[in-house]
């Protein structure tokens, strides 16, 4: 086969370097070369699917809350209800950065992951040291008990599993690290 556009190198000169090789494959979610730094494994496969999942549940039961709750009451805690849709924008834009396949789907989620866990407890805490703040329960009042402790859970499974399926990044190779 003819190379549509041949290289400025010696037809039997050996690459010089690793991305002189050309693309090994290439997708629209993931690395081009073989030593792009992408995650080895994708976050929506295996128990990432579940993850998605649970993320798209707390995503639909938080935004049905918040709207209600905005609806309805929003003149009795203000403060509560919008956290409520706050952490109702962060399940949302969680699952989709979990689902999308490369580097930038896994910054989102862990820029999420790591927002979520910090207003879980941090509005936990709020939540029972100074319980007049939020006149009613947000998603995140008292760590989540009104669903279960799951908004404090879910988080740190999320940041773990980003962290399971993550890569060595400047060794040259997209191999997963060992766990």
């Amino acid at each position: 086969m003819v190379d549509p556009q041949p290289s400025r190198r010696a037809p039997d000169a050996k690459p010089t370097h690793a991305t002189d090789a050309g693309p090994t494959h290439a997708t629209d979610a993931g690395p081009t070369h073989a030593t792009d730094a992408g995650p080895a494994r994708a976050t929506n496969a295996g128990p990432g699917r579940l993850l998605i999942a649970v993320y798209i549940l707390f995503a639909i039961a938080a935004t049905s809350r918040a709207g209600l709750q905005i609806a309805t009451k929003f003149d009795e805690a203000p403060v509560a209800y919008l956290l409520s849709a706050v952490a109702a924008l962060i399940y949302i834009v969680a699952a989709v950065g979990l689902a999308r396949a490369g580097h930038t789907g896994r910054r989102v989620a862990l820029a999420c992951c790591s927002v979520e866990l910090a207003g879980v407890v941090g509005v936990g805490v709020l939540s029972l040291v100074d319980a007049e703040l939020f006149p009613d329960e947000t998603v995140w009042s008292g760590f989540g008990s009104g669903y279960g402790y799951i908004p404090l859970v879910l988080p740190v499974l999320g940041l773990l599993w980003l962290w399971r399926t993550r890569t060595r990044t400047g060794s040259g190779t997209d191999a997963p690290i060992a766990a």
